[in-house]
């Protein structure tokens, strides 16, 4: 299978997923650009694409479990998990005090290889987070993958910590592509590019 990068670009900019103006980012930078990927979950052919093309560039990768990484990425993971038959678990936000109190949910064993599954990529810091929770339930990370890379440090911080990242789109590919199309003009592009090369 090749990986059409184009039509999940397109895609994602006809449902309006890619917003501008000025956005709190969960690094608490601000950012003239916002990419909203929870609206997925309301597109299934969208959704099935991205899990159909995560698939692909995960094929040589080794592992046993594959966990997305709350809350937007659960579906994604389950998209990904239904497509490839590899079992899905995920590692809470928050501690349940009641019930089972799991950290990770799902049947997995100590032991185990997982590929973490997100929508995208920023600084790197809630991937680390999510990491450590796996870790320290006695699973081995084999690798990252997302949707979207933002370019602002991200992989490098993870590659720094012994991890590997795997995307599937560059958000200057996004920017490029709607310069291309019209959608945002050369001005536009500008700002939005130096925004984000100065916050790599």
């Amino acid at each position: 299978m090749t990986i059409n990068k184009t039509s999940i670009i397109d895609d994602l900019i006809a449902i309006g997923a890619v917003k501008f103006g000025e956005f709190v980012l969960k690094s608490g930078i601000k950012s003239p650009i916002y990419l909203d990927l929870r609206l997925i979950i309301s597109y299934p052919e969208l959704l099935n694409k991205i899990a159909a093309a995560l698939v692909e560039i995960s094929r040589d990768l080794s592992f046993q479990r594959i966990a997305g990484i709350p809350y937007t990425a659960l579906p994604i993971a389950t998209a990904f998990s239904l497509q490839s038959g590899i079992p899905m678990i995920y590692a809470r936000k928050e501690l349940k005090d009641y019930g089972t109190a799991k950290q990770v949910e799902g049947i997995w064993k100590e032991g185990e290889t997982v590929l973490v599954i997100d929508d995208l990529i920023t600084d790197g810091g809630s991937k680390l987070e999510t990491f450590a929770t796996f870790e320290n339930q006695g699973l081995k990370i084999s690798g990252v993958v997302v949707l979207i890379d933002r370019e602002q440090g991200g992989k490098e911080r993870l590659q720094k910590e012994g991890y590997h990242l795997f995307s599937i789109i560059s958000i200057f590919e996004i920017l490029d592509r709607m310069k291309a199309t019209n959608r945002i003009n050369e001005s536009e592009y500008q700002n939005i590019k130096q925004f984000l090369e100065q916050h790599r």
